[in-house]
């Protein structure tokens, strides 16, 4: 063959009894077939062979399966970002007319695509507390196809009652989907208690390390996530190979760093309720739900100032830094009802309980004392 053949068709070297200790980055968009027939089966099943990126992916696969098996599932599907797994899951869930049943202290993304799917479909949505499950019972109609809940809800650190209400939605066929993100497998494992999808925005905990945005959506039912596995292929917002390798890498220290997470939040956290200018914490110990065993890292605190108070906070901070997102190593803070709530009416912050002077802190893994002092410094100047 001529040289400009040779350079097009370069071939990766086949192991021969080794295993790579770290996995792989399959950088490729496509993979070529000697079989006809195992390419056409690869394109219509999510374990058949791969045969193009956005159906499957060895990379991207391999992660589905660690946090598939984390979480206590069948299978699970990466996207290429929290918000593009919770879209493809509900746009694959519900048609025209469904009715979905919410708890109030959800995401703000969340709210947004929710009022997006009842302008666009008609989509009915109910808001409730997440503890009740006669509020549940009572919101059900023919029309109800899924109860959306959030382990531990951002950003009031509000927990459900999964393990009370997710029998309710099953007992009328309803399918509970559960956004996992702040708890993490290491603290809790929704499926266990009735959940049938778990949700994840991989750029946090799962990830770790603020250098990665992606997404999953874990399933307890196997036909279900063929479903929605076909679903996903049309709808595209598939996870890149080398976003799905670095959140592996992120998952080898998930328990160490959820254990430093915890311990910081709990020192924090009591410092903070201490301080004359904090009227507020809202931050449920490992105590507060049977299903629920560790601090979660970014919880809120109310300032007595109100929003006035909250501006001049953020201004004096010296080691914790305001940036959005939460779950990497350095600890961040924003005022919700500015950024990740903006979009929500007055009526409805104070639905999701959060006030003009609500902050909400993520806290990171550094030393706990270095971020008492600089809490203590902006405070006293926030209340000055």
């Amino acid at each position: 063959m001529h040289p400009d053949t040779r350079m097009v068709h370069i071939e990766a070297p086949a192991l021969t009894g080794s295993t790579p200790l770290a996995v792989p980055i399959y950088q490729t968009s496509s993979f070529s077939f000697d079989d006809p027939e195992l390419m056409a089966d690869g394109m219509h099943r999510p374990d058949g062979a791969y045969v193009y990126s956005r159906f499957a992916n060895p990379t991207v696969r391999a992660l589905e399966s660690a946090v598939a098996d984390l979480e206590g599932g069948v299978a699970a599907i990466a996207a290429s970002s929290g918000m593009g797994a919770i879209t493809m899951l509900l746009h694959g869930l519900l048609g025209s007319g469904d009715h979905v049943i919410a708890q109030h202290s959800v995401y703000g993304g969340t709210h947004a695509l929710l009022a997006d799917l009842a302008k666009r479909y008609g989509v009915q949505v109910t808001r409730v507390d997440g503890r009740d499950p006669e509020e549940v019972r009572a919101a059900l109609t023919p029309r109800t196809k899924v109860l959306y809940l959030e382990t531990i809800a951002n950003p009031t650190a509000h927990i459900s009652d999964l393990p009370a209400l997710a029998p309710v939605a099953r007992a009328a066929g309803v399918l509970t989907v559960v956004d996992n993100t702040f708890a993490t497998p290491i603290f809790c494992r929704p499926i266990e208690h009735g959940a049938d999808v778990v949700v994840h925005s991989a750029t946090k905990f799962l990830g770790g390390h603020s250098d990665v945005t992606g997404g999953l959506a874990v399933f307890a039912d196997a036909d279900l996530h063929q479903r929605i596995w076909a679903h996903a292929v049309e709808f595209g917002a598939v996870a890149d190979p080398f976003a799905a390798w670095l959140t592996i890498r992120g998952l080898h220290t998930l328990g160490l760093r959820m254990e430093r997470h915890a311990a910081n939040v709990a020192r924090v956290a009591s410092w903070l309720a201490t301080h004359p200018a904090v009227s507020q914490v809202t931050c449920p110990g490992p105590g507060a739900a049977k299903h629920i065993t560790g601090f979660p890292s970014a919880f809120c605190f109310d300032l007595a100032g109100g929003y006035a108070a909250g501006v001049r906070l953020m201004s004096r901070l010296r080691v914790i830094r305001i940036a959005p997102s939460l779950g990497g190593t350095q600890t961040l803070m924003l005022h919700p009802a500015s950024t990740t709530h903006r979009q929500l009416t007055p009526e409805q912050l104070q639905e999701s309980h959060i006030s003009p002077g609500t902050i909400r802190i993520a806290v990171g893994i550094e030393h706990p004392d270095d971020l008492v002092a600089d809490l203590e410094q902006a405070l006293d100047f926030a209340g000055s």
